[in-house]
């Protein structure tokens, strides 16, 4: 029976490193297909939420059959709570990239008012972010998961910055204050990206201590 449960723990593992590079991935096609205005590209990242929002399904699916057939112990019934968790948490993250392409789609026929810098370096910020909380949950690194909460201050460090800049642009140009109002937004997008990836890290921090994560 163990041997059972244990197989159905790694498929769960395999599945969250599946869904999670497919968030990575989504993440990073709205991110180019943004610097590009690559319409296709923000096309496909807009119809691949589908196939993250089926991921969200088949492994809520695998966590209650778990949960049902195998009467976890509570180290392990805390592993699959926040592993429920953590699949909404990543859905959302396939939404938010969805949401940039589409504004991206929207944006594609104009010239942008600035070079795109501190987006793109949100971007990857929030990429290592929801790769290390997954890698996290995987090898039960607490000290992991902690490095991702306290990440989140360089992601919302970036946000001000860009706010700060697009809001001198809006005071400025009216112009230009629509289009500043739309990056403030995809940066607004990255922003949650990045608190979706603290609070997958702070499930996996909980699943590991068995208390939850207090910041200092």
């Amino acid at each position: 029976m163990r041997s059972r449960f244990d197989n159905d723990l790694e498929k769960l593992n395999s599945e969250l490193i599946e869904m999670g590079n497919l968030i990575e991935s989504s993440i990073e096609a709205a991110v180019t297909a943004l610097k590009t205005k690559n319409i296709q590209l923000a096309m496909r990242v807009v119809e691949g939420d589908k196939e993250v929002n089926a991921m969200e399904r088949e492994i809520e699916d695998l966590c209650l059959k778990l949960i049902l057939q195998q009467q976890p112990v509570a180290r392990d019934l805390r592993m699959i709570s926040a592993a429920l968790k953590m699949i909404t948490d990543m859905e959302r993250i396939g939404d938010q990239a969805s949401d940039i392409s589409e504004i991206t789609i929207r944006l594609s026929s104009e010239k942008y008012l600035k070079e795109l810098i501190h987006i793109p370096q949100m971007a990857d910020a929030t990429i290592k972010m929801v790769r290390d909380s997954i890698d996290a949950f995987v090898r039960r690194d607490v000290s992991l998961a902690e490095e991702v909460i306290k990440y989140d201050d360089i992601v919302d460090n970036l946000f001000d910055v860009i706010k700060t800049e697009l809001i001198g642009y809006i005071r400025n140009s009216t112009d230009s204050s629509e289009q500043a109002i739309d990056f403030i937004m995809i940066a607004k997008y990255f922003e949650r990206i990045g608190d979706h990836a603290q609070n997958i890290a702070e499930w996996v921090y909980y699943a590991i201590k068995g208390d939850h994560y207090i910041q200092e």
